[in-house]
């Protein structure tokens, strides 16, 4: 059956310790990535002309800089195909906050034209050529939420409890560059084990840095704080609450400041397409 929405989930991370730093500047990591069940759409015309570009909206992004069209090349090239696409994207997930947005769009592009230019690639091949457009790109590719090691590609399928989420963003655009290269970040956190996360001994280690040279970020997290243990996602600037229902949820972003962008999702183990590709 033809796949009208191609769909492209966000993700939290769930906790995010830095142990260490390549000699090529990445930095190694260890985290655990929960999908969630809110996303972003992306559709799809192929071309026989070659070109490859986007349609409606833009944000601000030319062609050349932006995720999907740059995997629709990569893609392309691999294949040694001569085929374009026009893609376009209805977007929910904010922009700039640590969920993953343009790094699932770019998977899902991957996932799509492999698809509809006929391609046939492997999902380990899709991922290898996803981890060139970002770290994040290979878990939305493999399609599960999991435990992540080394530059957040080693990739383990992890189990999670079912939970929903109550997700805020402030307005403010985190510098993702900036906080890894801040002088006061920890980058030589000692090794965890999954148990030590289950048993909650595990934080996000770049929150600090980021709550004290991002006010509005400490603000969201406090306001969040009021009603549990909050959170921040990647390097912000969203912030999360996890809650053991949807309802509990709704009361606590009804108490949040209406200027806060907020959201409610569940936590999910597969991509939604994971399904419909194997």
């Amino acid at each position: 059956m033809a796949i009208t929405r191609w769909l492209a989930p966000a993700k939290l991370n769930l906790f995010l310790h830095i142990t260490g730093r390549r000699a090529n500047g990445y930095h190694e990591l260890q985290t655990v990535f929960q999908l969630l069940d809110f996303n972003d759409e992306l559709g799809f015309v192929i071309r026989d002309d070659g070109v490859i570009t986007r349609s409606g909206d833009r944000y601000g992004i030319p062609d050349d800089e932006e995720l999907c069209c740059k995997a629709a090349r990569l893609l392309r090239e691999r294949a040694n195909s001569n085929l374009g696409v026009t893609i376009s994207i209805d977007k929910q997930i904010p922009m700039g906050g640590g969920l993953g947005g343009g790094s699932s769009n770019a998977a899902t592009t991957l996932i799509a034209l492999n698809r509809l230019w006929g391609l046939d690639l492997s999902m380990l091949e899709l991922a290898n050529i996803g981890l060139q457009l970002g770290a994040d790109v290979p878990i939305f590719v493999r399609g599960e939420s999991a435990w992540a090691e080394g530059i957040g590609e080693q990739l383990t399928p992890i189990d999670l409890p079912e939970r929903w989420f109550l997700v805020l963003t402030p307005n403010v655009h985190v510098s993702t560059k900036q906080v890894f290269a801040h002088k006061y970040l920890t980058r030589d956190s000692p090794a965890i084990t999954i148990r030590d996360f289950r048993a909650g001994l595990a934080e996000n280690q770049l929150e600090k840095v980021v709550r004290e040279s991002y006010p509005e970020v400490a603000n969201a997290l406090k306001v969040l704080g009021k009603f549990g243990k909050a959170r921040m996602t990647g390097t912000g600037a969203s912030v999360f609450l996890d809650c053991n229902d949807e309802h509990t949820a709704q009361q606590v972003l009804a108490e949040c400041p209406s200027e806060m962008s907020g959201f409610i999702a569940k936590g999910i183990q597969e991509h939604p397409l994971l399904s419909s590709i194997r």
